[in-house]
């Protein structure tokens, strides 16, 4: 009963972490003046994905590699699936044309490689099945690259950031409030893996589907209150720029940190998932690229919202064997 005291905590302070490392992120970013395509692709989705790269490490370093591999595909299929159809239900979402021409492409690719990495057992002499270290340098040097590609995005008169957006802080605080989100996180991530596998194991159900579905669900939150407020606010940049940066974070940076830690081995009942990951960028893309105005509506909304109950259902049927 402790742990699960404990874990319903680990939640709580995953989400206040992320929301003070949020703002005091934003605070810095306004006196940086960069583009809000920026801090969504970045900064905010950097810091709505600060719990699943606490619970991944964590997770890796102790051992438990299904929570870790389980959290992040399904934290990616949440993303577009469950947050971008909330928030696309709440108010229609328009993308930039760089978005649907550069970052979504970018983001499937990554869905792609990630595939690629995983399966270089098929054409090489491979034992391993799953990422290595070294497929975790690879990972971690296209995220070096991606970076690199965001700050250039250039700043437009109409990005400009609106003063009241913002709270007003002094440096040192937005700095403090930094440092504060990302202990809380740690501490947090801790607590909510300790809780995920001991309810994976008393309920008799297997790490990888607590991870797909409750962990991935829980780390999520920041990104679907981040992109849900972002939609009633009209924003469009942050509320898809926030899914996207997180996908290609959650890929990249995470998965390509946690096989430092420790390398990731993936069963055959990831393919699955895999795919599904695939497929969310592909979809989210196809919407977005046949529509003129690539406006994400209601209607697009409803049905990707629908396909993640779906998706979420079929995981509890099949529920993954030990």
């Amino acid at each position: 009963m402790i742990l699960y005291i404990f874990s319903a905590l680990g939640l709580i302070l995953l989400l206040k972490g992320a929301e003070w490392l949020v703002t005091g992120a934003s605070m810095i970013a306004y006196r940086l003046r960069v583009t809000p395509l920026v801090i969504g692709l970045t900064i905010v989705a950097f810091g709505t994905s600060a719990p699943e790269f606490t619970v991944n490490i964590y997770a890796a370093y102790t051992g438990n590699t299904d929570i870790a591999i389980g959290n992040i595909l399904g934290s990616n299929i949440a993303n577009v699936f469950l947050i971008l159809g909330v928030s696309a239900i709440i108010y229609p979402l328009k993308a930039m044309g760089s978005t649907v021409k550069k970052e979504i492409p970018f983001a499937l690719f990554v869905a792609t490689l990630l595939i690629f990495l995983v399966s270089d057992h098929i054409w090489g002499n491979y034992v391993f099945i799953g990422l290595s270290i070294w497929d975790g340098l690879i990972l971690l040097a296209f995220f070096l690259g991606f970076l690199a590609y965001t700050f250039r995005i250039p700043l437009k008169e109409h990005d400009a950031f609106d003063s009241e957006s913002v709270p007003a802080a002094s440096f040192p605080k937005a700095v403090g409030l930094v440092i504060i989100g990302l202990a809380g996180l740690v501490l947090g991530g801790k607590w909510i893996v300790d809780g995920a596998v001991e309810f994976a194991m008393r309920m008799g159900m297997s790490e990888a589907l607590v991870g797909l579905t409750v962990v991935a669900v829980g780390t999520s939150l920041p990104e679907l209150a981040t992109s849900a407020v972002a939609a009633y606010k009209k924003q469009s940049d942050i509320a898809i720029g926030n899914v996207v940066g997180s996908n290609i974070f959650n890929t990249l940076l995470i998965l390509g940190a946690s096989a430092l830690v420790n390398p990731l081995p993936f069963s055959q009942a990831y393919y699955f998932d895999l795919a599904a990951n695939f497929l969310a960028c592909l979809i989210l893309w196809v919407f977005l690229i046949l529509n003129k105005t690539h406006t994400l509506g209601r209607f697009k909304g409803g049905l990707l919202l629908a396909v993640y109950v779906g998706y979420i259902l079929f995981l509890i049927f099949k529920n993954y064997p030990q």
